[in-house]
């Protein structure tokens, strides 16, 4: 088993996973978010915020909430916007000791699905080896997934990421956060990393593919990683490049598939077309931010890191704390992870060793098991289509179109909708990407009748204000080329399942233009 030999034999401790088994996850993200002040307690940051009054309640107040109270009172909670403006555009310009001990040398470029400019996400030595270690913790996980082969732990692991090659300034570096977690990679996992630093240096991301399915037939590969959509474009290409029946042909070691960013449901179907037999999904939560969260074996959910380098928030999905349009609020409600309730939605908000503070990182998440702080991500907080009070959430979206898709036996790898106005109410217009036969008026019909059940706001809104839903079914190409057009092709980009208005009219003609050609 040389991955996980390799592991242990270089001093990986498993004393952080026996830890979250074993303490109770208050006293782990208490002790967390101490050690992350005490850090930053000499930055600017800490300084202006208050941090040694915080570490004071939580050495000598016996109340077991007064620090988080204290912490709430002292820091403000951000946006993006909101803390790259006052504090995170300094660190841009190479001043130390910001929000975090040193200088900050690299960047994540992150836009989302639906913004137009990239957003820099500090990224400290800290959190590359936070996000290392955690990635570590879920390698070895994979020992308790029964029947594994031996000899899969001798197989490489092909991880399909952006560009190791990161532009520089003079001051930082930029990329994409895979990008960068594939550049500083550990000596000792080398051997095991594929497509390696030449192929992954290559920015053009066409000519990445190329490279790597020129390279396949040399590779032994066991595990892969990526977003959904291009793995599956990799392994197509694989397939026609070499005439083969199943992606087994060429790898027949390949057991594990690590996604992440997206719902993997609706592309199951067409993704399983390609295997000879299953593989072992495993979902990832790794933002730009950190790595929050990970699937274990027999789970349908994933479980928080609560003692590796993130301190976690929780505000209530609600009309109290978000408008219409998904902003939240200047003083929103926010709770602690003793503090929050199975099966309600809450957004996320990160104080980390790159230096967020109270950040809202954007997802709506769920807890399925509060004891064992296991979560399912429902969608983003500016992606929940409410016009009306529907309440639309991407959990909802993913959830009809997967059961449309079963009934139907095709295969819809990607699909968007847009609230749109229908007179002085309202209506849904989705765009359903599909290579097969598909009737667009029996997937209207399926689809809003799906929605109906799985939402019951929808179902009373589709009665009174929501006037109509409108389907039209386009190539899959049709989404892969608009990300091109748009610039966001690369191995973290993903199509948004809610597309703002804004881009309604652009997207309508680029759809009509390609029809056209």
């Amino acid at each position: 088993m040389a991955i996980i030999g390799t592991l242990l034999k270089r001093g990986i401790k498993l004393r952080k996973m026996i830890e979250q088994e074993r303490v109770r996850p208050y006293e782990l993200q208490r002790d967390e978010l101490a050690a992350l002040l005490d850090k930053a307690k000499k930055t600017a940051f800490g300084k202006t915020y208050g941090f040694e009054e915080i570490l004071h309640e939580i050495t000598y107040n016996r109340d077991p909430h007064a620090f988080y109270k204290k912490y709430k009172e002292n820091v403000p909670v951000f946006t993006y916007n909101k803390i790259f403006q006052q504090w995170w555009h300094k660190t841009l310009q190479g001043k130390k000791n910001i929000c975090w001990p040193g200088k900050i040398k690299y960047f994540a470029l992150s836009s989302g699905t639906s913004e137009s400019s990239s957003k820099h996400i500090p990224v400290t030595k800290a959190m590359i080896k936070a996000i290392h270690k955690t990635s570590v913790r879920e390698i070895l996980s994979l020992a308790d997934y029964p029947d594994l082969p031996g000899k899969l732990f001798q197989t490489g692991m092909l991880a399909l990421g952006g560009s190791t090659h990161l532009n520089y300034n003079g001051t930082y570096f930029e990329g994409d956060l895979s990008g960068i977690n594939a550049s500083r990679i550990p000596f000792w996992f080398q051997h095991f990393y594929k497509p390696g630093f030449e192929i992954a240096s290559i920015a053009d991301w066409n000519t990445k593919l190329e490279e790597i399915v020129e390279q396949a037939p040399k590779w032994n590969i066991g595990f892969i990683a990526g977003v959904p959509a291009w793995i599956q474009i990799l392994m197509e290409k694989i397939i026609d490049r070499y005439q083969l029946k199943t992606i087994h042909d060429i790898w027949p070691n390949l057991a594990v598939y690590t996604h992440g960013g997206v719902s993997f449901e609706p592309y199951r179907k067409g993704f399983e077309k390609l295997l000879a037999h299953p593989l072992i999904y495993i979902e990832t939560y790794l933002a730009s931010e950190g790595f929050i969260a990970y699937q274990l074996p027999g789970r349908n959910s994933m479980r928080m890191v609560l003692n590796n380098g993130m301190f976690y928030e929780f505000v209530p999905f609600n009309e109290q704390n978000f408008g219409s349009d998904g902003e939240m609020v200047e003083n929103p409600e926010t709770l602690m992870i003793d503090q929050i309730e199975e099966g309600k939605e809450y957004a996320l908000l990160l104080s980390t060793c790159a230096g967020a503070w109270r950040y809202l990182i954007g997802d709506v998440i769920k807890f399925v098991d509060k004891k064992a702080c296991e979560i399912v991500i429902t969608g983003r907080t500016k992606h929940f289509l409410s016009l009306c009070g529907e309440h639309l959430s991407v959990d909802n979206m993913n959830k009809a179109v997967q059961q449309v898709a079963e009934e139907q036996g095709i295969d819809i790898r990607e699909f968007t909708v847009v609230g749109i106005p229908h007179g002085t109410l309202f209506a849904h217009h989705w765009f359903i990407g599909t290579d097969d036969e598909a009737d667009p008026r029996l997937l209207r019909e399926k689809i809003d009748e799906k929605l109906k059940i799985l939402n019951d706001d929808y179902r009373v809104e589709r009665a009174a204000a929501l006037k109509d839903v409108y389907v039209d079914v386009v190539p899959t190409e049709v989404f892969y080329q608009w990300m091109e057009h748009k610039g966001k092709i690369g191995g973290q980009t993903k199509f948004p399942r809610v597309m703002k208005r804004q881009q309604y009219e652009e997207w309508e003609a680029f759809v009509k233009n390609f029809a056209n050609n």
